[in-house]
């Protein structure tokens, strides 16, 4: 017999959560010399205080109060916070290992888990078996199935191009047709959001799937639509409250349901594709990666362990789409975004690919002799601060900065911290690509800039990124001067989600001639 009344739901609710929160109370024993913070409310812990669409700005004005390292508690959920780029990197590379863990976040046990492969539903219920070892992929996995897997997929994409020629001549070949889309506007004002992910999940599909998609096809549309909304939504109130308190939000609407939704059609069609290739697999052909993963299962099958599951490629392949597509596409429309409000930067861009390069097809080689782009797009990185947050978890018991964090302690890397930190950037709030030259115009590195973080867990796919980020930026403004549609207000405050985007807005594409080019260096 089921409870229907609400009230008697509601009431036997908040009594689970108040015996929920006796219990953790009971444990107050491990957070001995925990770092300090504000004092949390019963249940709803500091919740109250945060600014839920942008949690990181509460979290960097506390660290005002309680210094680099402090802690909050989210509903039950104590964690740690760390600030400022010399704690931030303390963290991930002097104690590499012992932060190298990820923390259980229930959003992700429901998309890596829950929808894909041991959830079953029976007369309207859900049965969810969550075990972490067998915690799938590479962005959100644990132990000695991350380690694989992270290997695999570093040397899978390294072989296949990363930071190679053969990369760089695919990167060109795309932007050839990227160019066209473009150009196909003649310089009236359109939306580059869809374009531009279409034009750099390509790069991915084609190491992945082994081919391109048309910017037009409706699967491909579609595929980049699921991505993109999930994570966006993985940014919103809602989710953040699921991850608080997910057996009191399962049972409400919000956009933690969509985003289940989208990742079981997008697994679907995921799995699919890993369906044909099996058929397709031809031991003696590798073409993909897919195809290499799946030659690693064959030879397993003799072994007693099982990381080449098809569990692990789905969600590889489900991390490679969003990690690898999501973030360049971003930073690539915050670039453009950025040139339009700042034409003069744009100008003494375009004058030294003039200078450099001319009207030649450009190469990672150039970036060398091109200090100021290569600035610029350091300081579109710095300033976009697509990934405002981290998070970790210690992977053993550790002292850290005089505080003790037990095992499993979920920690919070805030790199919009780092990235802005005023001991090392002199303008941190501002578009300013001097951050990256010195007085005589040269380009020069700067320790502060960990867009990729860093450590055991940072970025994989980091050199595809610094090679897309560097050819399509660069062909872009040597054929194209951007503009604001007339009469619009660019604004470059980020919009809410998991990546920060830019707000949404319209582009003028204005073709640049050969003949203009020429004009334009003469005077």
């Amino acid at each position: 017999m089921f409870i229907t009344d609400p009230v008697t739901i509601l009431l036997l609710i908040l009594l689970c959560l108040f015996l929920v929160n006796i219990f953790h109370g009971s444990k107050d024993n491990l957070y001995q010399n925990f770092p300090p913070g504000p004092k949390p409310l019963p249940i709803i812990g500091n919740m109250h205080i945060l600014n839920l669409k942008r949690p990181c700005r509460t979290l960097i004005e506390l660290s005002k109060k309680y210094g680099s390292v402090f802690s909050v508690q989210i509903g039950i959920q104590k964690m740690v916070v760390l600030c400022g780029y010399e704690t931030v990197k303390d963290a991930l590379v002097n104690y590499a290992e012992e932060f190298s863990e990820r923390p259980d976040i229930p959003i992700f046990h429901r998309i890596i888990k829950g929808y894909g492969f041991l959830m079953f539903r029976q007369k309207n219920a859900m049965k969810l078996y969550i075990n972490k070892s067998f915690f799938s992929g590479v962005l959100f996995a644990h132990g000695e199935n991350w380690k694989v897997m992270r290997r695999f997929t570093i040397t899978t994409l390294r072989d296949y191009g990363m930071g190679k020629k053969i990369l760089e001549n695919k990167i060109n070949e795309e932007y050839a047709i990227l160019e066209k889309k473009f150009k196909s506007f003649g310089g009236k004002p359109f939306e580059n959001f869809t374009i531009m992910n279409g034009a750099v999940a390509n790069i991915m599909m084609s190491i992945v799937l082994g081919h391109r998609f048309n910017y037009e096809d409706p699967v491909f549309l579609r595929l980049i639509h699921l991505i993109t909304e999930n994570v966006k939504l993985l940014g919103s109130p809602m989710v953040m409250l699921y991850n608080t308190f997910p057996s009191l939000m399962s049972w409400l609407p919000g956009s933690h349901k969509a985003i289940l939704e989208n990742s079981l059609e997008t697994q679907t069609f995921i799995k699919e594709v890993i369906t044909k290739s099996k058929q397709e697999l031809d031991i003696n052909n590798e073409r993909t990666l897919i195809d290499r993963f799946l030659i690693k299962q064959q030879e397993e099958k003799q072994e007693s362990t099982n990381y080449f599951s098809d569990e692990n490629l789905t969600m590889i392949i489900s991390n490679l789409f969003a990690a690898g597509m999501d973030t360049t596409s971003t930073t690539l429309r915050w670039a453009l975004l950025l040139m339009m409000k700042y034409p003069e930067i744009q100008k003494n861009v375009q004058n030294e690919i003039e200078q450099v390069i001319g009207l030649a097809e450009p190469h990672t080689e150039h970036q060398k002799e091109m200090p100021y782009t290569n600035a610029v797009i350091h300081e579109i990185q710095r300033f976009a601060n697509i990934v405002p947050t981290i998070s970790h978890a210690t992977a053993q018991d550790v002292t850290f900065k005089g505080y003790f964090l037990p095992k499993g302690t979920y920690v919070f890397l805030i790199l919009t911290s780092v990235l802005r930190d005023e001991a090392h950037f002199e303008k941190p709030d501002e578009f300013y690509p001097q951050h990256f030259l010195d007085s005589n115009g040269r380009f020069v590195k700067n320790e502060a800039f960990l867009p990729f973080a860093a450590g055991k867990r940072s970025c994989a796919g980091e050199n595809m990124t610094r090679m897309e980020l560097f050819i399509f930026f660069t062909r872009l403004l040597q054929n194209f001067t951007f503009q604001a549609p007339p009469g619009a207000e660019l604004d470059i405050n980020p919009a809410v989600g998991f990546v920060t985007p830019p707000m949404p807005h319209s582009i003028c594409a204005v073709p640049r001639t050969q003949d203009q080019t020429t004009k334009e260096k003469i005077h």
